[in-house]
């Protein structure tokens, strides 16, 4: 019997390494192995060569390095579960050379993150997107950890964050500023009766679910087009934009690893050139708050 890809992604679903996996990463992996049995899963596993899965990775790194080295990577796990289990003898994506990003060091002013916030606030379509940059920037948090934040993590009689981080698996406590929790207080009325702080708008069968990446990358560039934001600006520059907001209040190194969860000193050295500050300011201390006040089904920030 011949066994496709399709197949393998199928027992790969069922087996004790994808189901000892977050129920977010899974949601993740279950997307970009979506993308790769739509390409390739009619195909005999053993047909796909390493030359195939250079294609592939060529094709998916025009839309985009990140994405493309996700989609790599989930697409070896599962290979990989193959060979340990004898349901396949080859790992065409182990071997792949894959694209690095030079360091990437642009920031938003804090007049752009007012701007897209008071356009995404503007509309109940593009509201949660505004809600997951608000809480990226005011936490400087993962955009992945604030799409996938669920409200189990949020004590709204303490205001006070408990996030394991996904990547990490470090684990920050943070305040909730009293702008933040004025949104967080409406979107609980409006989405409390479900897991997700700020899921897709639109429920899949009565169900709502969490932005897939790139969903939130197109609606997010959607957004900033309105606004009239520059193109050189990404969602993924929010976090680095909060750090260094931290960095220039004084924050000292120890509390923006405590703050960011990063264990060594030079990983934030991917987000700023110059660490040398010394100061034991926290999150409120971080100087550019977002101010936002809420009405009906709207946000406004101010």
């Amino acid at each position: 019997m011949t066994h496709t890809v399709q197949d393998l992604c199928d027992a790969y679903y069922m087996s004790s390494d994808f189901n000892g996996l977050r129920d977010t990463t899974k949601v993740d992996y279950k997307y970009f192995l979506g993308i790769l049995c739509g390409e390739i899963g009619t195909m005999p596993h053993e047909y796909v060569s390493s030359e195939l899965a250079k294609a592939l990775y060529e094709a998916w790194v025009l839309r985009g390095i990140s994405y493309s080295n996700h989609l790599c990577c989930v697409a070896s796990q599962s290979f990989n579960y193959g060979i340990r289990t004898g349901y396949t003898h080859n790992n065409p994506f182990a071997k792949l050379k894959r694209v690095t990003k030079d360091r990437r060091l642009v920031t938003w002013t804090n007049d752009d993150v007012v701007l897209f916030l008071n356009t995404a606030y503007k509309t109940f379509h593009h509201r949660n997107i505004g809600l997951i940059v608000q809480m990226a920037y005011e936490w400087c948090q993962r955009m992945g950890d604030m799409r996938n934040l669920t409200w189990d993590c949020l004590d709204l009689d303490s205001r006070i964050l408990t996030l394991e981080q996904a990547d990490r698996r470090a684990k920050v406590v943070l305040p909730i500023s009293d702008e933040l929790m004025n949104v967080i207080l409406q979107q609980r009325k409006d989405y409390g009766f479900q897991a997700y702080v700020a899921p897709h708008p639109k429920p899949v069968a009565g169900v709502h679910s969490p932005y897939a990446m790139e969903r939130l990358s197109k609606t997010g560039r959607a957004v900033m087009r309105l606004a009239g934001l520059p193109e050189r600006l990404r969602l993924l520059d929010i976090r680095r934009t909060g750090v260094v907001e931290m960095l220039d209040a004084g924050v000292s190194i120890p509390k923006l690893m405590e703050v960011t969860g990063y264990s060594y000193v030079s990983s934030l050295q991917q987000h700023i050139n110059n660490i040398d500050t010394c100061d034991d300011s926290a999150l409120t201390d971080k100087g550019s708050h977002v101010k936002s006040s809420t009405a009906s089904n709207t946000l406004k920030v101010i």
